[in-house]
């Protein structure tokens, strides 16, 4: 490219926070702004220029994009339903207007505007929110469209625009990261869903149940592995272009019990279950719709912890192979699991 490296990062989330830390870390000549539909100061005050529009409008986006005028895209914005609503339905009109007209937005401003790479932030969801079938040690070669949630329904119809995009005038790839944990970033704000709701298993009293066996393996990344993926594919994109037109399943390469982990996250805040009681995965099924039922007459479903949706999530073996992102990308995760907890339980959630 014979003009400065210039990138924006659409979304100024969890995610993104730490992808401009890598890239400030990795690339400083590299120049650097972000886009997101919400004002932020924190933002505007670290000297990255700030453009602040809808990236549901595609007339704000498009605009947004000529005044940045990147040379590259990192397309992080989206919508994730909380734990109430990622089981539900309710949510899907405004999950589909984020994640899938906001990601042809952005191809299209980005198309506009003369962009030659676009990364788009994927997930793991578009494959394992498919609640009927397990998926150990999945790889890029599964069909995608079978989720049957709406996030995962979401993305997986957003990605296959943005793969189906790339070509010579603009090269595009996307990163499918599994469930993610770790501390806010430097701008950005940190999880909110994964590790505080383990956390307040402790004063709910649930940490003795295990549901089914506790012994289906399942996927996390650290979040600052999964900003190092979003650089490996632009450095490849840049370089060798192999990445180019595909997709890739990121994690930290070291799936665990999913009863394991939450061990682990809570003997960060020095707790130990007092005793087990092992529940059939049915019974839980049955207690997860009587929940529905009770939570929407109600009317508490954002309070709610117990659904049919949550025990599958709760008991299924959702694990990717990480080869074609070693293969292509260059992509091993430099903070282990184990350190990835300790750093995540950090900030405390009490």
């Amino acid at each position: 490219m014979d003009k400065p490296i210039s990138i924006l990062i659409t979304g100024v989330g969890f995610v993104a926070g730490h992808i401009i830390d890598a890239l400030q870390a990795r690339h400083p000549d590299w120049n650097l702004s972000v886009f997101d539909v919400k004002s932020s100061d924190s933002w505007r005050d670290s000297g990255i220029p700030y453009f602040q529009a809808d990236i549901t409008n595609l007339d704000e986006t498009v605009e947004a994009f000529e005044k940045a005028r990147p040379t590259i895209v990192i397309h992080t914005a989206g919508w994730v339903p909380g734990q109430g609503a990622r089981y539900a339905r309710r949510d899907l009109g405004t999950v589909t207007k984020i994640n899938v007209d906001g990601t042809r937005n952005a191809l299209q401003a980005a198309k506009a505007t003369g962009v030659k790479a676009f990364v788009f932030t994927s997930s793991c969801c578009i494959v394992t929110d498919d609640m009927k079938h397990e998926y150990p040690n999945m790889d890029e070669s599964l069909p995608t469209g079978l989720a049957t949630l709406i996030y995962g329904y979401s993305k997986g119809l957003a990605e296959p625009y943005v793969l189906a995009a790339n070509g010579e005038e603009m090269l595009t790839c996307a990163i499918r990261p599994s469930v993610i944990l770790g501390p806010h970033s430097r701008l950005g704000p940190g999880d909110y869903q994964l590790v505080p709701q383990i956390h307040a298993c402790i004063a709910k009293y649930e940490t003795p149940f295990i549901i089914g066996s506790g012994e289906n393996l399942y996927d996390f990344t650290f979040v600052t592995n999964v900003a190092d993926a979003h650089v490996l594919a632009i450095e490849n994109l840049l370089s060798t272009k192999t990445a180019a037109g595909e997709a890739f399943f990121i994690s930290n390469q070291e799936p665990v019990p999913f009863r394991d982990f939450m061990l682990a996250i809570w003997r960060e805040f020095d707790h130990v279950p007092p005793f087990e009681v092992r529940i059939p995965e049915s019974l839980a099924w049955l207690a997860g719709l009587i929940a529905e039922w009770a939570t929407w007459i109600t009317g508490m479903s954002s309070m709610a912890t117990l659904s049919r949706g949550s025990v599958q999530d709760a008991t299924g073996t959702r694990y990717a192979s990480g080869d074609k992102a070693r293969r292509i990308l260059g992509y091993y995760p430099r903070i282990g699991l184990q350190e990835g907890i300790r750093i995540s339980c950090l900030v405390g959630y009490t």
